[in-house]
């Protein structure tokens, strides 16, 4: 018997290639992708698609009734950048989103969740080196407090209620097969297509801001691993720390550089580099490798050539 699976949010950056390896490994019958609207044309013609909106319970229950639903990846969310513009809407989707999946499975509707967070939920107090699961927060941007609530929620619904939740907190994320979605790491996806395309980029944080990161890959991997380990080892359910590496804009350039010589980068900080600033510049995730066996298997040298060989 194969589980059914819906993921809300699927057209996003990590909602598409989350939906493609658990289509993979599930069949694709029995993975169910949806979102505000339609995504990119493979997507859509490899499996079932609904159009359904994160902040309506009614919706997302009929859907989760209709494909007997089992888990629930839930990858809707307003990134930290477009946040900013727009707070109020960005606290209804994020939290709103994430009440009604909670309140599923609490219902017993569904039997187990994930919900990702970031290290957004960390702020300028919070110690910048080795970030540690357990420290001060106090995040500073919409996404940040709307992602440690999150959390907190997360916590409580399985201290209460009960439900399986499971969710880590990501870096920043790299991909060549969708373009990012309005994140302060952006820049890490658009200097590869700039450096093919222009052979320069102007950066928008300055070039010694250093934050974590991760290859779409591993984030996959690990975020299909962690709903995969039975319960008894997953020992947090407000977010698991999650690294794999941290650099600069300047690393990156001369990783790039390696490959393409005349690259040349500039620098113009903008709105965001203050929530650059207000971020960690290194995580420590020693409980996600204890608890359920994480571990990285991309560098920024191996992402470099991933990423240039893809987009070419």
């Amino acid at each position: 018997m194969q589980k059914s699976i819906l993921i809300i949010g699927a057209c996003g950056q990590i909602g598409t290639e989350l939906t493609f390896a658990l289509r993979e490994k599930h069949g694709n019958e029995n993975v169910i992708a949806s979102d505000i609207r339609e995504g990119n044309a493979d997507l859509m013609a490899s499996g079932p698609f609904e159009i359904l909106d994160a902040t309506n319970y009614e919706a997302i229950e009929n859907v989760v009734m209709h494909y007997e639903i089992e888990e629930v990846y839930l990858m809707a969310a307003m990134l930290s950048a477009t946040a900013e513009k727009f707070p109020m809407r960005a606290w209804n989707l994020n939290m709103n989103s994430l009440f009604n999946v909670l309140n599923l499975a609490k219902e017993k509707k569904i039997s187990k969740l994930f919900w990702p967070s970031s290290i957004a939920v960390f702020g300028p107090n919070t110690p910048k080196d080795d970030t540690a699961q357990n420290t001060i927060m106090e995040p500073s941007t919409v996404y940040g407090i709307s992602k440690q609530s999150g959390e907190r929620w997360c916590e409580y619904y399985f201290n209460k209620f009960g439900v399986d939740v499971r969710s880590v907190r990501y870096p920043g994320l790299i991909s060549w097969k969708t373009l990012p979605g309005g994140g302060t790491t952006d820049y890490a996806v658009e200097i590869y297509h700039k450096a093919l395309e222009e052979k320069q980029y102007s950066c928008f944080l300055k070039e010694d801001t250093l934050l974590p990161m991760m290859f779409m890959d591993d984030a996959i991997r690990a975020t299909i691993d962690i709903m995969e380990t039975p319960a008894e080892k997953i020992k947090i359910r407000s977010s698991y720390n999650l690294a794999a590496m941290s650099f600069n804009p300047s690393q990156i350039a001369k990783s790039i550089q390696q490959h393409i010589p005349e690259f040349k980068i500039s620098y113009a900080p903008d709105f965001r580099q203050q929530i650059a600033d207000s971020w960690p510049s290194s995580i420590n995730d020693s409980e996600a490798q204890e608890d359920w066996g994480w571990k990285p298997a991309f560098d920024l040298e191996k992402t470099t050539h991933e990423m240039l060989k893809n987009l070419k």
